[in-house]
């Protein structure tokens, strides 16, 4: 395969992966509501598998205060997730993905004794993931406006139309001080060793708001490119 081969298959590969992704789902489409952010989510299968364990642990551990009963919940409840996607033929590769870091975590969190080790990857996520946006807005290549430019044709100019680069830039740092709220907030929740809060922590800064952050891209890659009027039909 010639280079060119290459990097038309590495840029077709990057722009299937942007298109799944909920923002690139958010950032291509001419209206935006409740349903539609859900269905960016994952739908209601995806919001059930994200929210539910982590609400189930919390009340398992106000109840029981045991690292192991605890810790192994949600482990329960995602390999029902794996189970359920099967018998209905559903795509598997999320929910196993997800049974397999939440497992991670609670063998982490047993064999330590510390339950607060079943939040450590998604602070480590989250903390990669603001490292990411902040070095993407560093270089001048914000990586919500990388996104859009995989995904609309009318963007590939973006970095050389001042108000497009702002725009964009904006919605980055809109990311990035998600992704910075969260770790300023789980970090000393870890550190001391307050598990019911990460749990309650994870909850609210997870899906809601998660879902405000993609509404809020959503304005601003519309105002950065407005759809286009309709053509009138000739009388």
């Amino acid at each position: 395969m010639s280079e060119a081969e290459n990097k038309s298959a590495l840029n077709d590969a990057l722009s299937a992966a942007a298109k799944n992704s909920a923002l690139g789902k958010v950032s291509t489409a001419d209206a935006l509501n409740g349903p539609a952010i859900v269905a960016a989510i994952g739908g209601v299968r995806g919001l059930v598998e994200s929210i539910v364990p982590s609400f189930f642990f919390l009340v398992v551990y106000l109840i029981s205060k045991d690292v192991l009963i605890s810790s192994l919940v949600p482990v329960v409840l995602a390999v029902i997730f794996v189970i359920v996607r099967v018998v209905q033929k559903k795509p598997v590769a999320p929910a196993i993905t997800g049974a397999v870091i939440v497992a991670v975590t609670a063998v982490l969190a047993i064999s330590t004794g510390r339950v607060e080790n079943n939040f450590i990857f998604g602070i480590v996520l989250n903390a990669v993931y603001l490292v990411a946006m902040l070095i993407s807005i560093i270089a001048r290549r914000p990586l919500v406006g990388v996104v859009v430019a995989l995904l609309m044709e009318n963007a590939k100019g973006w970095r050389e139309n001042p108000l497009e680069f702002r725009a964009l830039t904006l919605a980055t740092w809109l990311w990035t001080g998600m992704f910075a709220l969260r770790v300023i907030i789980e970090v000393p929740l870890y550190l001391a060793s307050n598990a019911a809060a990460l749990a309650v922590a994870k909850l609210i800064l997870g899906v809601p708001l998660y879902a405000v952050v993609l509404w809020l891209t959503w304005l601003l890659v519309r105002t950065a490119f407005p759809p286009k009027p309709a053509p009138v039909a000739a009388e």
